[in-house]
């Protein structure tokens, strides 16, 4: 087989089988242990959301009160309690959070009497992915699919009001994907914030109504541009699993998430990035989410030649990882932006 940059293919399948060697390996370890933000993405899709009387959200306050069950899964005391008291997942959280029960103390109820409820809620979230899955299939079916290469527009100015208004201008302009760049920092935040924000720093927090807000607009104009507008944001740092959860619900069409990021650039646990990461991934599987990897990133912050090596190995790792959470070679992208030959900016391209 002859490839354009003249590569000996051999050499091709010698790195992936390296790659799949190091992934192999890691992924015994991954299978076995879960993360806070896996839990938190849990009690999320299970229906959790909203914040206490103080403001914290309320998948926080359920993985802290449980953290010293944490690590054999939040599912079965949570189910328990809304079992025992008959409540909604939101009312047990804000009981949790005014210290009226102790889910500690209670104990969880034997399978037979959750696994009903788990079952129903279990369904539940699926139908939701799998809902903004078909739906966008549908759209893309009823208007049109831009043909590549795409338009990539970024929009990042703190404020989700501002971000529409810049978004939907330059997708009747002709930009066929809108990403939405995050607040400074939101990487290493430990929780999702709640809400619609107008407060970001160099970047718009990135939240669930947020995302309902920005898809919202983006469907209307695409629908009256007679073509879908794609929406990016970004499944990575200390929330990945969480980010990626309720992308996969609010119907966002790409997610920046890398296995190798948090751990070279944010100096994030190594061992939770790789749990996060194939959780992550699981999601973006499920809800036909494309995934773009950081190695644009990595090289506006190291020299393109001396870490080229580095560059090329996460591209490897990223692949191999990605297989292995089931997402297709089709959802597999590599995050990077470039010009066309004009050299105008505006056509940036994905």
């Amino acid at each position: 087989m002859a490839l354009a940059l003249g590569i000996d293919p051999g050499k091709i399948a010698h790195a992936r089988s390296l790659a799949r060697g190091v992934a192999d390996d890691v992924q015994s370890f991954i299978e076995k242990r879960t993360t806070d933000s896996v839990e938190r993405a849990t009690v999320r899709l299970l229906g959790l959301d909203g914040v206490n009387d103080d403001g914290v959200v309320l998948p926080n306050v359920l993985s802290d009160h449980l953290k010293p069950r944490l690590a054999s899964g939040i599912a079965r005391p949570v189910l328990s309690g809304m079992v025992r008291h008959e409540w909604p997942i939101e009312s047990l959280a804000l009981a949790v959070s005014r210290n009226e029960i102790d889910l500690l103390a209670e104990g969880p109820l034997p399978d037979e009497k959750i696994r009903p409820l788990g079952e129903k809620l279990a369904a539940d979230a699926l139908g939701a992915i799998d809902t903004a899955a078909t739906s966008r299939r549908d759209l893309i079916a009823s208007l049109s699919d831009p043909p590549a290469p795409w338009l990539y527009v970024i929009v990042a100015t703190g404020n989700i009001y501002e971000d529409i208004e810049q978004a939907t201008q330059a997708a009747r302009e002709g930009a066929d994907v809108i990403a939405v760049i995050r607040s400074t920092g939101q990487s290493l935040l430990d929780y999702v914030p709640h809400g619609a924000t107008t407060e970001g720093f160099g970047g718009t927090y990135a939240t669930r109504e947020n995302f309902r807000l920005m898809r919202a607009a983006l469907d209307e104009t695409g629908t009256a541009a007679g073509r879908y507008i794609r929406l990016v944001n970004y499944a990575s740092g200390l929330c990945m699993p969480e980010i990626a959860a309720l992308g996969a619900v609010e119907r966002l069409d790409m997610m920046l998430n890398d296995c190798l990021y948090g751990i070279l650039f944010r100096d994030i646990n190594p061992d939770r990035t790789f749990i996060d990461q194939y959780a992550s991934r699981l999601l973006s599987a499920r809800a036909e989410i494309a995934i773009n990897t950081g190695e644009d990133n990595y090289l506006t912050t190291a020299d393109a030649v001396e870490k080229a090596h580095t560059v090329l190995a996460s591209c490897l790792l990223n692949e191999r990882f990605a297989e292995r959470a089931g997402l297709p070679a089709r959802l597999m992208e590599v995050g990077a932006r470039v010009r066309d030959r004009s050299g105008d900016p505006r056509r940036a391209i994905a």
